[in-house]
C-alpha cells in the first residue's frame, strides 16, 4: 500500500512557481540532514514505500543518489517532457539518423534524465592526472624515432596505420614547415569497483567529441535538480561546473595567435555527412564569443583538396584564405579516407604552415599500440618525470601486445582461456571497433597464429559501479534502466619541438548506457550524455 499522504500536500502532480511538487516527492538528502527536518517522516514512510512497492505502481529516480523521491507516472511523463523540451531548447541536439546531412529536421541527443553517480575523488584523480597525460601525448609525439619503433609491428598488418606513418615519415625526412603541435585530447576512464580507482580506456587525440554537448547536459541537470526543489548550495556542492566548450575554444584561439597573422583561418575539416554537426558548432560559436575577430570556416576533405600550397611560405590557402589553424572533425576512421586523394590531401595539409590539431604525429601517439607500450615498465619515465610516471601508471590496467613471440603468445592464450576478462582492440577511432568477451575467440581465434594479431592489443576489463537512471532516447518511453558510466576529461596542450607552451585541463564528458553494452559512443547509438553527480 502506498505510504499516508500529509494533507497539505496534493496527490496529483502540479507544478508551483519554479518547482515540480506531488504528494510522492521527497527528497531525502542524507548528506544534508538540515534539510529533512519537517519531511522526516515523509521521508520514512517514502523509504518504507519503495522497499515495497512495485515498478506498476510508482518510479524512482536513481536509488544510489543519496536522496529518495517517488513519483506517480504522470509526473514522471510530464518530468521528462519538460526536460526534452529543455535539452531542444538549449541545443543539446543531434541531425537524425535518416537525415543526417540537414538541420531541417532534428531531435534531441540522448540524455541521462538525472545526473549519474560519480566518485568525487575520481573525477579529481582525472583532472590531475591530464596535465601529465598531456605532456606525455606531447613527447611521444615529438620522439619520431620511438614512435617508428612502436608501430612497426603493426603497420605490418594495419594498412590505415601504415599510411598514416608514411605521410609523418615524408614530413619527417622533409623538414616540418609547422614545429608547433596543437592537440585536444580526451582521456577517457571508469572508476574501477576493485581497486577503487579511475582506470584508463584509452586516450582519443582526433576528433574528440561532446565537449559541446556534454557542457549543455551539465547545465540542464543543475536546471532540472533546482526545478525539484534543490537549492544552489546543494547543486554547487554535488554537481561540477564544466567548461569543455569553452575551453576547447580558448585552446582554437590560443593556437590561431601562436600562427600570429591576423587574417587567417581556422579551418574545420568536417565530414560531407554528420549527425553531430551541433557539438562542433557549439565549440565555433564559444570561439566568435571569445574572440569575434577570428574568422572559421567548414570544409570537408574534398574541398580541401582543391586547397593550394605556397610554394615558399607553404601557407595552406583555401579560396584565397590563408588556413592558421587546421581542426579535424574528419579523417579519424579507415572509410573516411575514400580515394587517394583524400591521404595526399592529409599529406599537403601536413607539409603546410597550418597548427594541426592534431598533428599526424600526434594522431599516431593517440594510437593503442603505443598506449600498450607505454604501460611496460620504465617507459614512461622514458617522457615524464617519476611523479608524472606514477600519476598516470596508477590508472593502468593489464595491456598486452599480440606481436609474434612468446610475450604475444601468452596474450593470445589467456585470451581465449578467458576471454570474459578482456578486450580486443584494434588501432581506430570513434566507437564500435572493440571485442568483448567471448566474441574475441571468434575473432583471434582464427589469426591466433598469424601476423594478422598484430594489429590488436588486449586489454583487462574494467569493472565499474552500476546504478539506476533514466535514459532518454528518442522514441523510447522512459524507465528505469541499469547503467554504467564511463568519464572523459578533456586536455589542451601546444608545443613548439620538444617545449610545452600550454598544457590545461578543460572541463568533461559523462556516458552512460545500459549494463550489459559493450561499446558506449554515443553518435553510434550505444550511450547517452549525462553529468556526475560527485558523491
Amino acid at each position: 500500500m502506498p505510504p499516508k499522504q500529509r494533507k497539505d500536500r496534493p496527490t496529483k502532480r502540479r507544478f508551483a512557481g519554479n518547482r515540480y511538487t506531488g504528494s510522492l516527492k521527497k527528497a531525502c538528502l542524507e548528506d544534508e540532514p538540515a534539510l529533512q527536518d519537517e519531511d522526516e517522516e515523509a521521508c520514512a514512510s517514502a523509504k518504507k514505500y519503495k522497499q515495497t512497492s512495485s515498478a506498476a505502481n510508482c518510479v524512482m529516480i536513481p536509488h544510489t543518489l543519496p536522496y529518495c523521491t517517488l513519483v506517480d507516472e504522470d509526473l514522471l511523463n510530464e518530468a521528462v517532457e519538460d526536460a526534452k523540451d529543455w535539452n531542444l531548447m538549449h541545443g543539446n541536439v543531434m541531425r537524425t539518423a535518416e537525415a543526417p546531412g540537414s538541420s531541417e529536421v532534428v531531435n534531441y541527443a540522448p540524455f541521462l534524465l538525472y545526473p549519474s553517480p560519480f566518485p568525487r575523488v575520481g573525477l579529481q584523480e582525472a583532472k590531475r592526472v591530464q596535465y601529465a597525460v598531456n605532456k606525455l601525448i606531447h613527447s611521444v609525439a615529438t620522439d619520431f624515432t620511438f614512435l617508428e619503433e612502436v608501430l612497426q609491428s603493426v603497420i605490418e598488418v594495419d594498412v590505415f596505420t601504415r599510411k598514416l606513418l608514411e605521410i609523418c615519415r615524408t614530413v619527417h625526412k622533409e623538414g616540418t614547415s609547422q614545429e608547433i603541435h596543437f592537440g585536444m585530447l580526451r582521456s577517457d576512464y571508469m572508476f574501477d569497483t576493485n581497486t577503487k580507482q579511475i582506470k584508463q580506456i584509452e586516450v582519443n587525440a582526433i576528433a574528440s567529441s561532446f565537449a559541446g554537448l556534454a557542457s549543455k547536459v551539465s547545465m540542464f541537470h543543475r536546471w532540472f535538480l533546482e526545478r525539484q526543489g534543490w537549492t544552489v548550495e546543494q547543486t554547487d556542492k554535488h554537481l561540477p561546473e564544466n567548461t569543455a566548450a569553452s575551453g576547447l575554444a580558448k585552446g582554437l584561439i590560443e593556437a590561431w595567435k601562436l600562427y600570429n597573422k591576423q587574417d587567417a583561418v581556422i579551418l574545420f575539416v568536417v565530414e560531407p555527412e554528420t549527425r553531430n554537426i551541433f557539438d562542433q558548432r557549439d565549440i565555433e560559436y564559444e570561439v566568435y564569443k571569445q574572440q569575434p575577430q577570428v574568422r572559421i570556416i567548414r570544409c570537408t576533405m574534398s574541398k580541401v583538396s582543391k586547397a593550394s600550397l605556397d610554394s615558399n611560405s607553404k601557407a595552406l590557402l583555401i579560396d584565397g584564405k590563408e588556413v592558421g589553424v587546421v581542426y579535424y572533425r574528419d579523417g579519424y576512421a579507415p572509410d573516411q579516407y575514400t580515394s587517394d586523394e583524400v591521404w595526399q590531401t592529409r599529406l599537403k595539409v601536413e607539409r603546410s604552415s597550418a597548427i594541426k590539431c592534431p598533428s599526424i604525429q600526434y594522431h599516431l601517439a593517440g594510437t593503442k599500440k603505443v598506449q600498450q607500450v607505454l604501460s611496460k615498465p620504465g617507459m614512461l619515465e622514458r617522457f615524464l618525470d617519476a611523479e608524472e610516471s606514477a600519476l598516470v601508471r596508477k590508472t593502468f590496467v593489464g595491456l598486452y601486445s599480440l606481436d609474434m613471440g612468446e610475450e604475444g603468445d601468452a596474450a593470445v592464450a589467456m585470451a581465449m582461456e578467458n576471454p570474459g576478462k578482456y578486450v580486443l582492440k584494434p588501432q581506430r577511432e570513434g566507437g564500435g571497433n572493440n571485442t568483448f568477451g567471448e566474441a574475441i575467440v571468434d575473432v583471434l581465434g582464427p589469426i591466433s597464429d598469424t601476423v594478422e594479431r598484430t594489429a590488436f592489443i588486449l586489454m583487462e576489463q574494467i569493472h565499474p559501479q552500476s546504478h539506476s537512471n533514466y535514459i532518454i532516447r528518442a522514441g523510447n518511453p522512459p524507465h528505469v534502466e541499469n547503467v554504467i558510466s564511463e568519464l572523459g576529461v578533456f586536455g589542451v596542450v601546444i608545443g613548439r619541438g620538444k617545449e610545452l607552451l600550454l598544457n590545461e585541463q578543460h572541463g568533461h564528458l559523462l556516458r552512460t548506457k545500459m549494463m550489459g553494452v559493450d561499446e558506449g559512443g554515443v553518435a553510434m547509438g550505444y550511450g547517452a550524455i549525462d553529468s556526475p553527480y560527485l558523491e
